[in-house]
């Protein structure tokens, strides 16, 4: 790639921001009254982010995140949210693993793939979910999707052009057509992404007088197709049904090259392994919602169906060259995992006198999968066959109160979840796995209004936190003759109690919490030494605790709007296996800037950080991550947004800790310094309906 393109797209960007400096410095008022009257009213009164008791709320119809090519970097961009370096999963800082929900639906990574950022309305950072979510999970994130007020017919067409290390590009269709009660709705993208990677780990074995180090690149040529329809009927102002669904179809072709210095005692080896792998993942997810408003006795009923499916093969050659002699053809890998998801749920909701409501509910879900392995070794000429199967079973209830008594605001509930698991080798006679367990979940939430400004209010929840299907198979990642990456089929989940106060002044807040886990889920090694293999993979380990400090302090003035969260963090995590190091506070800052210019302008400006991180076990260096993005729509039809991510170039991240004797240093360099530009083109028609309908209380049904 021509290094001097980047150098050209970043004048660019300045340039076009100081276009829009001059722009604003010449702009009279008399153009701004004239021509930009009912725009500027719009604007300034609908903040892209509003908090409310911590809970931070993103308008991303309306503002410059809609240019983001995809949901998972769209989440990035939030306050507190932090997605992995390979973007499998997602956490928000001081809580762990989210619940994610679009509209009504519990979803996971996969959904979130496979969903337009075109088609979302809002999403919503919720720190104290009620009873009626899923007890899997400590904070939520809900997307809300748009749905039309008006007939219309309206067609979004974009185009995205990213250069990282190598060139991505993203090409969207999006449509929608409102006729009446009837809405239909469709999206297509075609992405050509060329990702690539690198870490490198360093550890030492003293009790087997071992030490290692690997350096890893791949580079990955991917193509995705990302589609989707849906179709929502409003019955009358109060019921409607729903049916949606969308799929994600993946391949990837992605050699890996891994150096090596091994030292055995005294056998030192230097081995340059390179793998062949051709990946495919192919996701599919629909739902059926229903709702309906019983008025004689002032109660709404909420029925949902969703299934999905997940299938991946991965198929791989490795070859290694010891001692730079020649290449040999190690073993071939053959890999395959397949999960299918069912659920059902029921929502009943009750309002009762003096503004109480009560609210009750169910659901069953069920996952089967299948992982297959096989592995042919040239040196022996053997192949080594394994078939995996598991299952899982919940069915869980939920009954809730909430209401005001005098002036306190209260919520109290619970969840009773009960969870069935199997998991057998299909050659064994007995299960691997044969897990049945009732767990009780009581959440309690008050607040009180102190005035008009300011209140108070105390929360305690517990939950629980599962592993993911994926993380429950039995496929496995080579490195090299001495090390791979795992899963691990016998992890189990963890039990989070959490008790924390808010105080909120306006629209700022301050929060403290004290959090304690018990069986948390982290990196381990354990070594093989009959085989003198290294496997790395994640493992329960015995405990966890934290106190958190989190203040959110939005401001706005004239044009300029900004989000910033300050956490303060002190946990500590401990294991009989690992070496305890000191556990220190850490804290983490992100600010959310956006400025509306005129003449349609807006900049917007984020960056993020996170102190050296001392959490009993691990230990991870600071972190500074700035971007900037520059939006201009032209004749309200088209929008062009230019973005610079990382700016500064900060991308890598390093990890020390020692398990069961292992002292290991691990540096990941992550490819997310990018420059983009989005181009995107609306067209269609919005006229009056005779067909008037009520704001959907279900959308936002659940605080």
């Amino acid at each position: 790639m021509n290094v001097y393109l980047p150098l050209k797209l970043i004048l660019i960007v300045l340039l076009f921001c100081f276009s829009i400096i001059g722009n604003a410095q010449t702009e009279t008022p008399k153009d701004s009254i004239s021509n930009k009257l009912n725009e500027v009213i719009i604007t300034q009164n609908k903040n892209t982010f509003t908090n409310t008791n911590g809970n931070i709320k993103v308008d991303v119809a309306n503002s410059i995140y809609n240019s983001i090519p995809n949901a998972v970097d769209l989440l990035a961009k939030l306050p507190t949210v932090q997605v992995s370096s390979d973007q499998e999963s997602i956490a928000v800082i001081g809580k762990g693993n989210p619940l994610i929900y679009i509209d009504n639906q519990k979803v996971g990574i996969n959904d979130l793939n496979a969903l337009a950022v075109a088609d979302i309305k809002t999403i919503e950072i919720i720190q104290n979910p009620s009873s009626k979510y899923e007890a899997e999970g400590r904070s939520v994130i809900l997307i809300t999707r748009k749905f039309s007020k008006k007939d219309s017919f309206r067609t979004e067409i974009s185009e995205v052009a990213s250069f990282k290390k190598n060139f991505n590009n993203y090409l969207g269709f999006n449509s929608n057509f409102k006729k009446n009660k009837l809405e239909l709705k469709a999206n297509f993208n075609y992405n050509r992404l060329n990702p690539w990677e690198g870490h490198s780990i360093d550890y030492q074995i003293s009790t087997a007088e071992i030490a290692s180090k690997y350096d890893v690149t791949a580079t990955t040529k991917r193509n995705q197709y990302v589609f989707g329809a849906g179709l929502f009927y409003k019955i009358n102002e109060d019921d409607y049904f729903s049916f949606s669904i969308n799929s994600k179809l993946q391949s990837d072709t992605f050699p890996i090259n891994t150096i090596t210095d091994n030292k055995n005692k005294e056998v030192v080896n230097n081995v340059v392994t390179f793998t062949d792998n051709d990946n495919k993942k192919n996701f599919v997810n629909s739902f059926f919602n229903y709702q309906k408003k019983i008025k004689s006795i002032d109660t709404q009923i909420f029925t949902g169906l969703q299934y999905s499916n997940f299938d991946q093969g991965l198929f791989t050659e490795v070859n290694n060259n010891f001692n730079d002699t020649q290449f040999e053809l190690d073993q071939i890998r053959d890999q395959k995992f397949q999960i299918n998801y069912f659920s059902g749920r029921i929502d009943i909701e009750k309002k009762l006198k003096n503004d109480m409501k009560f609210e009750i509910g169910g659901l069953y879900s069920s996952a089967d999968s299948k992982s297959d392995v096989a592995v042919f070794y040239t040196e022996t000429n053997q192949n080594e066959l394994s078939y995996y199967d598991f299952k899982e079973e919940n069915l869980s209830a939920y009954t809730q109160l909430s209401g005001k008594i005098k002036k306190v605001d209260f919520s109290f509930g619970f969840r009773v979840e009960n969870s069935n698991i199997k998991g057998k080798f299909r050659t064994d006679e007995l299960p691997l796995l044969d897990k049945k367990y009732t767990n009780f979940f009581p959440k309690a939430q008050f607040s009180y209004p102190i005035d008009s400004t300011k209140s108070i209010s105390v929360n305690y929840a517990r939950s629980i936190s599962r592993p993911n299907y994926s993380s429950l198979s039995q496929g496995s990642t080579y490195i090299n003759p001495y090390f791979l990456y795992a899963r691990n089929i016998n992890l189990g989940p963890t039990i989070i109690n959490e008790i924390s106060t808010t105080f909120q002044y306006h629209d700022k807040s301050v929060k403290l919490s004290y959090t304690s886990a018990k069986d948390p889920v982290h990196n381990s090694f354990s070594f093989d030494d009959q085989n003198n293999v290294m496997t790395f993979k994640d493992i329960n380990f015995d405990k966890s605790s934290g106190f958190t400090a989190d203040f959110t302090l939005p401001f706005t003035y004239k044009f300029w709007t900004t989000t910033n969260s300050l956490i303060f963090i002190l946990e500590k995590i401990e294991d009989h296996t690992a070496a305890f190091m000191a556990s220190k506070p850490y804290f983490y800052y992100t600010s959310n800037n956006e400025f509306k210019l005129p003449k349609d302008y807006s900049l917007v400006l984020n960056f993020w950080g996170l102190t050296k991180q001392y959490t009993g076990v691990f230990i991870t260096n600071p972190r500074f991550i700035a971007d900037i993005a520059v939006s201009k729509t032209f004749y309200k039809k088209w929008n062009c947004t230019l973005s610079c991510n990382n700016i500064f170039k900060n991308n890598i991240e390093t990890e020390e800790f020692t398990i069961n004797t292992i002292n290991s240093k691990a540096r990941y360099v992550v490819d997310n310094h990018l420059i983009s530009i989005a181009i995107k083109y609306s067209f269609g028609k919005v006229k009056e309906t005779e067909f008037r309908e009520k704001n959907d209380e279900n959308q936002n049904r659940v605080n």
